[in-house]
């Protein structure tokens, strides 16, 4: 390892109106070496890496690259500087070519046209050496979720980038492709590249990392490195307390099936299939978890059960009566809480208070209504006893939703969902986004809800939560199920599945 850093940040400070988001912030890097960014969310990674990246300009503190001073001003400027940064959403024109995708804001050999034989020519020589490989020629629309990381990569390098930030970089790979994915970042340190990783998966984390920094609250909490370091002590450094990471889950004995699908077949927002033929069954007292990368198909299965969106053939019954194609309010006549992915989008409405958030599906009740009128003591009385249940952190019941924490959202939708006796429970994507504290209270709640004889469908991108809540696993891939498998499976057959390949398939290896 160099003697001289290739990036020093020293003392950043970075403020914005009411929050203190980086605190004396020192950071480095060196070449060769993968240091990785660590905290909860709001714990400051994000905006010091828009300070590197010249998104933000800090108040206070100095950078320094390669030993000399240095002031970004721009991502241009970032660019200038051999900075490159892969965002966890693309950055991408889908309805241009690679080539054009990579050339899109530099100087041409030819002036005003482009030279795209030269940008093709190249392409072909990065991916080549770097693992990286992909036809100049396709439209970025067509390629797989994969295939567009590669891109992403390659603009970076195309770019002649040394120091790079990795924002989230395996949010929607599967197994199979992360190792590709680290395969080529082992590849570009030995090359003297030095690279930022920024992941909330903690296995990645240990698995790639040379030192590992941790910020909370805007602060450097500990530094480490992966020899000294476990997935325990990890989540502690950014939580500041012992953090379970998987939940204990009592042995339960399963019912009958509470939510029976046959043959469900749904079209998508742009009228393709988005699920062709998908048969499941979630029992009493159990959790399945639908497994998959994003977008094939688990958001519309959710919406159609929870007769947000109509499917085109087969059946959807809960507690044995037929909901298909019902209406939402009939769909939870029948025993459905839904805990949908987009908790500021369709789970809670920003601008009304908790109160008001924990009675959006049951204002209708008698419990909460006086000679026709809203009872407010009685909604204040149910409002407050959901919030201390449910470790609901809010200033007041009068506090508007958007006001709150990721974590603080979740945790009130649940206690709104939770607060009947549901026969099934819908959770997609149950702690996207929340710290992890939150996620471990979560994670407690549904283990509980499951040993209330609820059957519970919770549907998420995270491994490390499938394969810690589940019983069974269900694995999507272009709308169909390509198998049920219990916790046993290993990581490698079921990214497997994840790309398509069947259980039997992925069992021969």
């Amino acid at each position: 390892m160099a003697d001289v850093p290739m990036l020093e940040m020293k003392g950043i400070t970075k403020r914005f109106p009411g929050v203190l988001a980086n605190d004396n912030v020192d950071f480095d890097l060196y070449a060769g070496e993968v240091h990785t960014l660590l905290g909860e969310n709001g714990a400051g990674k994000s905006t010091l890496m828009k300070v590197l990246y010249g998104l933000y300009q800090a108040d206070e503190g100095e950078m320094r690259l390669n030993g000399e001073p240095v002031t970004i001003t721009s991502p241009t400027s970032a660019i200038e500087h051999n900075i490159g940064m892969i965002h966890q959403h693309f950055m991408l024109v889908d309805t241009l070519t690679v080539a054009e995708n990579v050339a899109l804001g530099l100087h041409s050999s030819r002036g005003a046209l482009t030279d795209l034989d030269a940008v093709s020519e190249k392409i072909v020589d990065l991916g080549s050496q770097y693992g990286l490989e992909i036809d100049p020629a396709a439209t970025v629309w067509q390629l797989a979720v994969g295939q567009k990381q590669r891109v992403e990569i390659i603009k970076a390098l195309y770019r002649e980038a040394q120091l790079l930030i990795l924002d989230e970089p395996t949010a929607v790979l599967t197994p199979q492709e992360v190792d590709q994915l680290f395969e080529t970042l082992n590849q570009m340190t030995a090359d003297g590249r030095g690279l930022i990783f920024i992941s909330h998966k903690l296995h990645e984390v240990l698995a790639l990392s040379d030192r590992i920094t941790v910020l909370r609250q805007g602060r450097v909490t500990g530094y480490t490195t992966t020899e000294g370091a476990t997935r325990a002590s990890l989540a502690s450094m950014m939580v500041g307390r012992d953090v379970k990471l998987a939940p204990d889950k009592p042995e339960v004995e399963t019912g009958s099936a509470a939510l029976e699908i046959t043959g469900l077949r749904v079209i998508g927002d742009r009228g393709n299939v988005v699920i062709d033929g998908l048969d499941l069954d979630v029992r009493r007292g159990e959790i399945l978890g639908i497994a998959g990368v994003s977008g094939n198909g688990q958001r519309e299965l959710a919406e159609t059960i929870a007769g947000l969106r109509d499917a085109e053939a087969g059946s959807i019954s809960i507690a044995g009566t037929d909901v298909t194609n019902g209406r939402p309010v009939d769909v939870r006549a029948a025993g459905l809480a839904y805990v949908p992915e987009g908790r500021m989008k369709d789970g809670s409405i920003g601008l009304f208070t908790v109160a008001e958030n924990l009675l959006l599906i049951d204002h209708n009740s008698k419990e909460f209504l006086d000679a026709g009128l809203l009872n407010f003591d009685a909604i204040r009385t149910h409002s407050q006893t959901l919030v201390d249940e449910f470790a609901v952190k809010t200033p007041s019941l009068d506090t508007p939703v958007r006001s709150l924490s990721g974590g603080n959202i979740q945790k009130l939708i649940l206690a709104r969902e939770l607060s009947g006796t549901p026969n099934v429970l819908i959770a997609s994507q149950p702690t996207r986004g929340v710290d992890i504290g939150a996620a471990e209270y979560i994670h407690k709640r549904l283990v509980a809800q499951r040993s209330e004889d609820t059957a519970i469908l919770v549907i998420s991108e995270d491994l490390d939560e499938i394969f810690g809540l589940s019983d069974r696993i269900a694995v999507m891939y272009e709308g169909r199920i390509m198998g049920i498998v219990d916790t046993s499976i290993t990581r490698e057959e079921i990214g497997l599945m994840m790309a398509g390949v069947t259980r039997e398939e992925a069992a021969a290896g």
